[in-house]
């Protein structure tokens, strides 16, 4: 029971106002059609997690076989090679059945992936938070929404557009105008060093993976900067603080756990990026990177690159070896997705921010 407050009565003692708790409905004051609208939302709400469940247990069973074949060598060989598909001589190896001369070893592409996505992080952060400060700071209020529309343009742009792009516009350009330029820091900073090539490499990739990612990083920032008190910036502000001064000392600190945990959704988002890296990417199999310039792979960009040829493989072990690709890639962006999400949830005090892929 609850107590209200006190009221009057009919001989004109005060008493206090009881209010009956609320009860939940049982199933018996439930029509049918309420019971039928209960489970259509319940199957409903039900879906999204058995669809994933699914897809992640039939990618395990795909990819078991390559995992028995390979052992640690798939996560610490260098050489990925579905091995001579033309001849029936074959090899058995912990008792699974592979084409002759066939090896499953996917750390560069492990290695291209993480980098890549790194790479773009660092340029993506410091531009969406720049983007958004300007946009709430320093842009008049009748302009913001105007202005947010580019930033929902390039979450709106396919990433196929983007390679295009990439590999016939932004790639020859950087290689002409900016890679050299670059080279001249080689004698301090060594990635920098060595051959530009025709544009097609990891920096390339990480700069428009950097443009693909900087919606998701600002939409968070933005709905973030909000909660900022207002009385604490006018307080900066007050004390003499400049608008720079008050975003560094008061806004940024503020919402600085925000920001790691929007990173951390942009950086699962890059993770997965497919055909813009593939396209731009130089599509390099068996190897490292020998500096920021040089082509590479991705887990993703192989998979799709490689598909063609492993349908072609009779043993189906090609197959395999692609689906543990894709396991890794599963494992590795649903961790980032959970731990950014977890991380926003803790920040906001339990609501759920838009990170959407645009503002």
């Amino acid at each position: 029971m609850r107590f209200l407050g006190n009221a009057r009565g009919a001989g004109g003692d005060a008493g206090p106002t009881v209010v009956p708790p609320r009860r939940r409905l049982a199933d018996a004051d439930l029509t049918g059609r309420d019971r039928a609208v209960r489970g259509a939302l319940l199957a409903a709400a039900l879906v999204p997690t058995l669809m994933l469940l699914f897809l992640a247990a039939e990618m395990i069973r795909e990819a078991i076989p390559a995992f028995v074949y390979s052992g640690t060598n798939f996560f610490t060989g260098q050489i990925f090679t579905f091995g001579n598909l033309y001849i029936t001589k074959e090899t058995v190896h912990h008792g699974v059945l592979a084409p002759h001369g066939a090896s499953y070893g996917a750390l560069p592409f492990i290695f291209g992936t993480l980098a890549s996505s790194l790479i773009a992080l660092l340029i993506a952060v410091p531009a969406a938070v720049g983007a958004v400060l300007a946009l709430t700071e320093r842009v008049p209020a009748g302009l913001q929404s105007s202005l947010s529309i580019f930033l929902e343009l390039l979450a709106g742009i396919p990433s196929v557009v983007y390679g295009f792009w990439g590999i016939l516009v932004f790639g020859p350009l950087l290689a002409k105008h900016v890679f050299p330029i670059l080279t001249e820091l080689g004698s301090v900073i060594p990635i920098f060093r060595g051959g530009v090539g025709g544009g097609e490499g990891l920096l390339t990739a990480s700069l428009i993976l950097a443009v693909m990612i900087i919606p998701i990083i600002a939409a968070t920032t933005r709905e973030l900067i909000r909660t900022v008190p207002i009385l604490a910036k006018e307080g900066a502000l007050a004390l003499g603080m400049t608008q720079y001064e008050t975003a560094k000392v008061v806004t940024i600190p503020y919402v600085r756990r925000g920001i790691l945990a929007a990173a951390i959704l942009g950086w699962a988002r890059a993770l997965g990026e497919t055909m813009a890296v593939l396209m731009i990417s130089g599509n390099l199999l068996n190897g490292f990177p020998v500096n920021i310039y040089s082509p590479f792979s991705t887990l993703a960009a192989t998979i799709v690159a490689m598909l063609d040829s492993a349908l072609t493989d009779a043993t189906g072990m090609a197959i395999h070896a692609l689906a543990a690709i894709g396991v890794v890639l599963l494992v590795i962006t649903v961790a980032t997705n959970l731990i950014g999400r977890l991380v926003i949830r803790r920040v906001s005090g339990g609501a759920v921010l838009p990170v959407g892929r645009g503002i």
